[in-house]
């Protein structure tokens, strides 16, 4: 019932406000690692990914990230090659349904395959310390905005008040959408179909309102994954 797959590689990204990327600041500017380059994203709007996530710890606690914060082992933050710095992004492990949320606020990690270098408490909560990597679903929640004195967070999310939902369904036919819909709404007082659209394409993404309460939301995922839908995610608005 679900779509899932990698994100394709980001194409150079033009920055409004900058004439070329020479002036752009250093977290934005395309950059170059044993020969391959990236192009940090200008926006992670509507981001999504199913990857293989990897995290790192004591060897790095008290170095400088890409950000320019120094980084904390103990703080939910990550590595991320393109998603702009300051973007918050929702993690979810797709081995055992553990969910946790992070920061981007460093560069990489530069591994082949891997997408996400989590710190050593966001890979605890994902019960991913021991294996050290992971399948996952990353998607962005919020995002930082560039000023001249640095990032500053906009649309920070508010975990406790908001509009969480689960996501059960997409659909490139929305005739399929409205069907599983008017299913689910038998059984649920409040479902909805969101179109996104991804290289061109519409997809159709049938969700189920949870909750306005992170944690609440978390838990009520959680349950339905278990009895029933093992491989929806939970969602914000």
């Amino acid at each position: 019932m679900i779509l899932e797959g990698c994100a394709r590689p980001p194409k150079p990204a033009v920055y409004r406000g900058y004439r070329s990327s020479h002036n752009l600041p250093k977290w934005l500017k395309p950059y170059t690692i044993n020969g391959k380059t990236y192009y940090p994203l200008p926006s992670a709007q509507g981001y999504e990914e199913v990857c293989i996530a990897s995290w790192y710890g004591p060897g790095f606690h008290g170095r400088l990230s890409a950000s320019g914060e120094i980084y904390n082992m103990y703080d939910h933050t990550a590595a991320h090659k393109t998603l702009p710095i300051g973007t918050y992004v929702l993690v979810t492990n797709l081995e055992n349904g553990k969910q946790t949320i992070v920061r981007i606020n460093d560069r990489g990690p530069f591994v082949k395959n891997r997408c996400i270098d989590l710190s050593y408490i966001a890979a605890k909560d994902l019960g991913m310390i021991g294996k050290g990597t992971a399948k996952v679903k990353i998607v962005a929640l919020s995002e930082g905005e560039l000023t001249a004195f640095g990032i500053k967070y906009k649309n920070v999310p508010n975990f406790r008040q908001g509009n969480f939902y689960l996501q059960v369904g997409s659909f490139k036919i929305y005739n399929n959408a409205i069907n599983l819909k008017k299913s689910l709404e038998k059984e649920f007082n409040r479902v909805e179909i969101e179109p996104f659209v991804k290289d061109g394409i519409v997809y159709y993404r049938v969700q189920i309102y949870l909750s306005n309460d992170f944690y609440k939301a978390l838990e009520l995922a959680k349950e339905l994954k278990k009895l029933r839908f093992k491989t929806a995610f939970l969602v914000a608005k």
